[in-house]
């Protein structure tokens, strides 16, 4: 007895393997059909291989809760998502796009202005964003550019159209447990590889330390690049251990750097003090320097801002770069990419309701049971609303936020995020919603993943796919078919 696939039924949303009940679309053709080989054992079997596999390699991830870290296993399920080369194409270019025009956007703000001159963006909406960075105005980083990591997640609604759901452009994390989900598939099914067409990710490191070098000050053979990191305790730390280790980086954390009097920076090594060209920092903008930002931390480099404005030194994502992560300035991309590039946007917003404007707020709160509530900054899944799931309590709360501070909130319509088969139980499958969150990276030239990251809501209807909240994760696939169908 193997996997029924034929009883397996989509339902209402669009499913990323299946376009009816027995019929696979086109990319996973191959998959299913290969599949439908296996018998109970071998699902078992490969199952408890991808968790073994899990624990030996150590990907794991952490949640806060309750005042303490925990550290979990990698929520992992090895049915893949499948996506046509075809279709990921114009959803590579459309990415490239919107990150050029949130690095021309961002280089405007701390410049001229000239988009919020114009008339494009309101003037408050940049006076009230808690991201904009007054020590960054005047300054021009190397290409103009600010965010050279960007994890922009994607969504599939009811039609099959990709939408855009947010940008991550301070500290975006997930990439490693893309490359891990990959080397994960690879030793459970690794036969599969050789009959699918299947795009590989694995050199995404290498085109991350391309991007990190190019910014290098210094005109060297191989710059200097290290990841800061805030420390152990931190929910990413396996990701900058991981990243490091695959650039062949050195992982530090700020207590390793010291800047000099001539404002260079400098990692202290059993050698002595060796200087750094560039930093992928994974520290929030404000912990990054006690002495311009919070005084007391302890995560940062003092004078790191000094070494930086000279021009010394390289920060990626560079500071101020997270004025781009508003929720409400997100609603303003179509609009930016209008008005830097006199082009259409190649990947559309999804609707959104900017609950500053009088008209806009009357309708989020008569329709709090039907939209998701977003605070502007937060991330992870948290200070959200999702009105189908929430109580009449909860509603209340929200709508005196939002009377309180309308700035501070969006609403968008609950998608209907497209599903795919997932693994549940003793060898049932049944669809479970999923987003993606491809990678693109930004300095001289742009790169986009060959798919990205998929996060999948493990529990039966729900739509949260965060691993902090529940959710899992599925190896993706961008697989040519050769004949251009999706």
């Amino acid at each position: 007895m193997s996997i029924e696939w034929k009883d397996y039924a989509p339902g209402e949303f669009y499913d990323e393997l299946f376009s009816a009940p027995g019929t696979p679309r086109e990319p996973a053709k191959a998959l299913i059909s290969y599949l439908e080989s296996f018998s109970d054992e071998d699902i078992n079997s490969r199952k408890t291989a991808a968790e073994s596999t899990i624990k030996e390699m150590g990907v794991s991830f952490t949640v806060y809760t309750e005042g303490e870290n925990i550290d979990r296993a990698w929520p992992f399920d090895i049915l893949p998502r499948v996506i046509s080369k075809q279709q990921w194409d114009k959803t590579a270019a459309g990415l490239k796009q919107r990150l050029k025009a949130l690095n021309m956007f961002i280089d405007d703000l701390y410049h001229d202005q000239n988009i919020i001159k114009d008339g494009i963006i309101p003037e408050f909406v940049l006076k009230q964003s808690t991201n904009y960075r007054k020590e960054c105005e005047g300054f021009s980083p190397p290409f103009g550019v600010w965010a050279h990591i960007c994890g922009t997640d994607l969504v599939r609604d009811g039609d099959g159209q990709f939408y855009v759901l947010e940008d991550n452009l301070r500290v975006p994390s997930g990439v490693s447990y893309m490359l891990e989900n990959r080397s994960i598939m690879k030793r459970v099914i690794p036969e599969v590889f050789e009959k699918v067409n299947i795009a590989p990710v694995g050199d995404y490191p290498e085109h991350l330390f391309e991007t990190l070098a190019e910014l290098s000050p210094r005109d060297v053979k191989k710059p200097v690049v290290v990841v800061l990191t805030p420390g152990i305790f931190n929910s990413a730390y396996f990701e900058h251990s991981f990243l490091a280790q695959r650039m062949g980086a050195e992982l530090v954390e700020g207590s390793d750097l010291v800047v000099g009097e001539d404002e260079c920076v400098y990692m202290k090594t059993i050698a002595g003090l060796e200087r750094v060209d560039v930093i992928y920092r994974r520290i929030d903008d404000m912990f990054l320097d006690p002495e311009v930002f919070h005084p007391d931390s302890v995560l940062g480099v003092p004078g790191l801002m000094r070494a930086w404005k000279a021009g010394n030194v390289a920060l990626a994502n560079a500071p101020g770069a997270g004025v781009a992560d508003d929720k409400v300035v997100y609603a303003y991309v179509p609009q930016m990419i209008k008005y830097y590039l006199d082009e259409e946007p190649l990947i559309p917003n999804v609707e959104t309701y900017l609950c500053y404007d009088d008209e806009q707020r009357a309708y989020v709160l008569d329709n709090l049971d039907k939209l998701v509530v977003k605070p502007a900054n937060e991330s992870g899944g948290y200070g959200m609303l999702i009105g189908p799931h929430s109580t009449k309590k909860e509603r209340e709360h929200f709508a005196e936020l939002i009377k309180a501070n309308p700035r501070n909130y969006i609403a968008q319509p609950t998608l209907a995020l497209s599903t795919a088969p997932t693994l549940v139980g003793k060898n049932k499958v049944e669809p479970r919603h999923l987003d993606l969150r491809p990678f693109v990276l930004q300095s001289r030239n742009s790169y986009v993943t060959t798919g990205g990251l998929t996060r999948v809501a493990m529990r039966k209807g729900s739509l949260v796919v965060n691993s902090s909240q529940g959710g899992g994760s599925k190896d993706t696939w961008i697989v040519d078919t050769g004949t251009g169908k999706d």
